[in-house]
């Protein structure tokens, strides 16, 4: 099967079976790998050409997207053998490509104990610095969160986040009794306008 045969046939089954973001993935991949290839049979394409072909879409660009990339390719011609061609060796199953392509995993990070960030909020004087921690470690706060709250965002113990980090328009945190009331108290010591940000500290000094 002739490679523009065989994205047509996959596309138009992606467009049925597929979320917006998968099929958008594959039509970049296919568009290019197609303008390429498109003449050539399948079976034909040795993993010296794959290797190539994506070192060229790919150079530059995160180890995690490579081997997005070489993922959607593999599963391309994975549908190719299941519905035409049988017998057809997988090019990208090459030991070659799945060790340039292979799945990097970041180093697990260390999860500090409970104790440990109590401390560490025990220890703190500058009533700013132990806000900014209590209201991270017991609200569940990101920092970038934290340092954009204004008054307005605080009501009692809810605390509005807004634009925050999960793409949606708002999100809601909650103090506890204490941490709401020492927010409140310090707010209040500043005289801190409705929509002045309450803890005025830059993101790299935070």
């Amino acid at each position: 099967m002739k490679v523009s045969q065989a994205t047509k046939s996959f596309l138009d089954y992606h467009r049925m079976n597929s979320k917006k973001n998968t099929l958008r993935n594959y039509v970049h991949l296919l568009t290019e790998f197609s303008a390429q290839f498109g003449d050539r049979e399948a079976e034909s394409l040795t993993p010296e050409e794959i290797l190539s072909f994506l070192g060229h879409l790919t150079e530059g660009l995160k180890q995690s997207t490579k081997r997005l990339r070489f993922s959607l390719l593999r599963a391309f011609f994975t549908f190719i053998i299941n519905t035409s061609a049988e017998r057809f060796a997988n090019p990208c199953d090459a030991p070659m490509l799945r060790k340039i392509f292979k799945d990097y995993r970041p180093i697990p990070w260390k999860i500090v104990e409970k104790e440990t960030v109590d401390e560490i909020i025990f220890r703190t004087q500058d009533q700013r610095n132990r806000l900014i921690l209590e209201l991270m470690a017991r609200g569940g706060m990101r920092i970038g969160e934290v340092l954009k709250l204004t008054p307005s965002d605080i009501n009692g113990g809810r605390i509005s986040i807004q634009a925050p980090k999960s793409g949606r328009q708002t999100e809601v945190a909650f103090a506890p009794q204490k941490l709401a009331h020492r927010l409140g108290e310090h707010i209040r010591q500043r005289g801190v306008e409705q929509k002045e940000k309450i803890l005025r500290i830059s993101y790299p000094a935070a």
